[in-house]
Parts: structure tokens; sequence; C-alpha cells
């Protein structure tokens, strides 16, 4: 790991100025709505009238046992699925389940799945830029028209998610860690509000796991977190809230220790 990716820069100090995007309306405080959402597949009910509240610049912790719907819930927020019933709201005003998985991943809802998808061949640089939210139809060639704000765009990336040192590499050559954090900065490039990141720290080394935590805690209130987890120790260094889904419903909520502490939890969930 290069020296310049050694600490961490919250979204507020580098001057991200590009992620505030407009059209989100949370001046209520929320930021995403989930109200009675029900999903079946060929009569198994996945989610079972589902309400969650997740607010602004909040980092949320959704944990569960398989089949929780976990995977689901991320599934009806990006659009992959349609729930049977009920609503899903970015904001006051944007009704996520009348719009495409494109619509919404330009409304500013980014997510990221638990195996890295970089483009291997390219460097860690041209990744960056090949995912940034633009017209890529009056791009001749990579770099070749990159705007100074552009290009001070991108620097604040890699230098934000621990790779400033590392914009030259291939990125094929990377870490299993330093590509979840490439994978994050590429999502950063479509300037998301909300980021759904699906079990991040698997795979990880105890290293690149205390890492990911310092990023993911810099990310939060610049931008809102809802992460998908089973390592407890990670989830305890990141999560004010954390909220448990069992049979497709939220089971429990709130902070880690109390959520621990919950019988049903422990049954169903924890064990003893």
């Amino acid at each position: 790991m290069s020296p310049a990716g050694d600490d961490f820069k919250g979204g507020a100090t580098t001057g991200l100025s590009h992620v505030a995007r407009p059209g989100v309306d949370t001046s209520h405080g929320p930021i995403l709505y989930l109200e009675d959402i029900t999903v079946s597949f060929d009569g198994f009910r996945a989610l079972n009238a589902l309400t969650l509240t997740v607010q602004t610049g909040e980092l949320r912790c959704i944990i569960g046992p398989n089949g929780a719907g976990k995977t689901t819930m991320m599934d009806v927020i990006t659009g992959k699925t349609r729930p049977d019933s009920g609503t899903v709201f970015f904001g006051q005003t944007i009704d996520l389940t009348r719009l495409t998985e494109p619509q919404i991943a330009h409304a500013g809802i980014g997510r990221k799945f638990q195996k890295p998808t970089v483009f291997e061949n390219h460097t860690v640089v041209e990744n960056l830029e090949l995912a940034m939210k633009a017209d890529k139809r009056v791009r001749a060639s990579l770099r070749a028209r990159l705007s100074p704000a552009e290009l001070t765009c991108i620097g604040e990336v890699l230098d934000l998610i621990g790779l400033g040192a590392e914009g030259g590499r291939v990125a094929g050559t990377l870490s299993h860690g330093q590509k979840q954090w490439l994978e994050i900065g590429m999502l950063l490039m479509q300037e998301p509000r909300l980021l759904l990141l699906d079990e991040p720290a698997a795979g990880m080394t105890d290293h690149e796991t205390a890492r990911t935590a310092e990023l993911f805690k810099a990310l939060a209130g610049e931008h809102t977190l809802i992460v998908v987890e089973h390592d407890m120790d990670f989830i305890a260094s990141i999560a004010a809230t954390v909220t448990v889904l069992h049979e497709g419903a939220v089971l429990a909520e709130g902070p880690l220790d109390a959520v621990k502490a919950n019988e049903r939890v422990i049954e169903v969930y924890l064990g003893r």
C-alpha cells in the first residue's frame, strides 16, 4: 500500500462538490423511505410488508440470516425487482417504483455487489474515467478530452479512496481490498447521494477491513450508505444503527449492542 493511501479523507474536506446532486428533496431528513414493501417469487414471500426509513448522511448496516430479504430489498431500491405492493421514495418526491434501473442510477443511487467489478486491463485512473458521469460518445479516447475540472475530480476521488499513488497501476494487479476501493471510487464518479454496499469486507485482510471502515466513516455525512454485512466486528466499527431483517421484515433495529442482546435476534441469527 502506498504512503499516499495511509489516511482516507472525508468528502467534506476534499471539495467533492460534484457529489452534491440536486433534485433529491431531503428537507424533512430521510433520504429513503420503504413502506409496506411486499415481494413474492413463486409463492415465496421474500419481503413481507417491509417498512424502513434511512436518514440523509446515515451509515446504516443491514444484517440477517440467509433468505431474510436483504438482497431483494436492494433489488427493489435499485429497480431490478418491482414490488408487488408498497412504496419506495428517494427523498420526498422521487418514486423509485416508477423508474428504470438506469433512471434510478442517474437519480443518485449507486450499488456495489460483493465481488469487485473493475476493468482489469485498464489503469486505476482509466477505470475512474470510464465510470465518470459523462456522455462517452463524444470522448474519442481516454483522458484525451478531460477538462481541468474532471481531472481534479479524478484526483480527489483517488485520494479519497486511498489510491492516490496508484493512479497509473493496472487494476488487475491491485489487491482484493484495493479493487473494492477502486469500485467504490467508480461509483463516486457517478455522483451518488445513496450507496448500497453488499458485504464489502468479505475476503479482505484485517488491515484492509480496518481501512474500509475508515473509508465508510469518511463517506458518511456527504453520502448515505446502506451496508449489508455479516462481519460483526466490522459492523461495530462503522454503524450507529443496525437493522435486522428476518423473513422479509424488520425484526429489530437500533444500536448494535441492543440488537445483539435482543432474544429474537439471538434465536434466528446470532445464536448463543
